[in-house]
């Protein structure tokens, strides 16, 4: 096993430490999962197969089924596609698979829609598990991915980021508990003052705050030590994100869409010739 693949390795397990000791069935609302797919909707899906690479224990990939497509296939490196294929079952879809694969390296026959959320940016090399995207879409398919942003995240990167890189060295349980709950706290009580009103829309976080305020304590603490338990995170700008997109000439330019997300992430994707 080379560096990358070790690396990569170190991250899914600690991420399936994490999915893996969660109650059943997916931690997203649907309006949740329907904000991270915008612009894809279930017209995009219906009738459609569809790759999800790193599903972790498949909060976003449940609720995949309600759209109707024609085949579901998920893909992660790490033990949390146990959960992921218990999730699965639950929801009564019959034609889908869950394979335990590196993401980066995976070649499938082709899907009409394939999507990579919140996993780029924990890859070694974020480009290759684009280049993968790109690979397993087929010709008129879509593609759809989040990531973090370098933009509107300074607060994380030099108060949460130095944390993490100590905390992810710590046994999941010790982060959890007795990291991630404590420093969640404060985050907790300001997320709910400042959404209250627009005359806070100066402050730190402000969007991100007004989106995650809708949910409760547990919630928050699963963010934060999702945040914690990883060994590496990159923050990717904008003008990434666009060279990407520029590179590959497979991609349609013309279907291309770049979009900042809560302040302090970017939905990107588009369209394969």
């Amino acid at each position: 096993m080379n560096t990358l693949e070790s690396e990569d390795k170190k991250t899914a397990e600690a991420f399936a430490s994490s999915w893996n000791n969660l109650p059943g069935g997916s931690v997203y609302t649907v309006d949740q999962f329907e904000d991270w797919f915008a612009p894809i909707t279930k017209a995009d899906v219906a009738g459609k197969t569809v790759l999800e690479l790193g599903c972790g224990n498949g909060s976003l990939l449940c609720h995949i089924p309600a759209w109707q497509p024609a085949y579901i296939e998920g893909v992660d490196l790490g033990d949390s596609v146990l959960s992921c294929e218990k999730n699965m079952a639950q929801t009564g879809f019959k034609n889908f698979k869950i394979t335990q694969f590196d993401l980066t390296k995976f070649a499938g026959s082709g899907y009409d829609l394939v999507y990579c959320i919140g996993v780029l940016h924990h890859l070694k090399k974020p480009i290759d598990g684009f280049e993968s995207v790109l690979r397993n879409t087929k010709p008129g398919g879509r593609f759809h991915c989040w990531v973090y942003a370098k933009e509107g995240n300074t607060v994380v990167i030099y108060i949460v980021d130095p944390i993490r890189k100590i905390a992810s060295k710590l046994p999941w349980w010790f982060t959890k508990y007795l990291i991630a709950t404590p420093i969640v706290v404060p985050y907790f009580i300001y997320a709910k003052i400042i959404s209250t009103s627009k005359m806070f829309k100066k402050f730190p976080l402000y969007e991100y705050s007004c989106w995650i305020a809708k949910r409760g304590f547990l919630f928050f603490r699963h963010v934060a030590f999702d945040q914690l338990v990883t060994p590496q995170t990159v923050y990717i700008s904008k003008q990434t994100i666009q060279e990407w997109l520029d590179k590959y000439p497979e991609i349609d330019k013309s279907s291309a869409y770049i979009i900042f997300r809560n302040g302090n992430s970017w939905k990107f994707g588009g369209k394969k010739k």
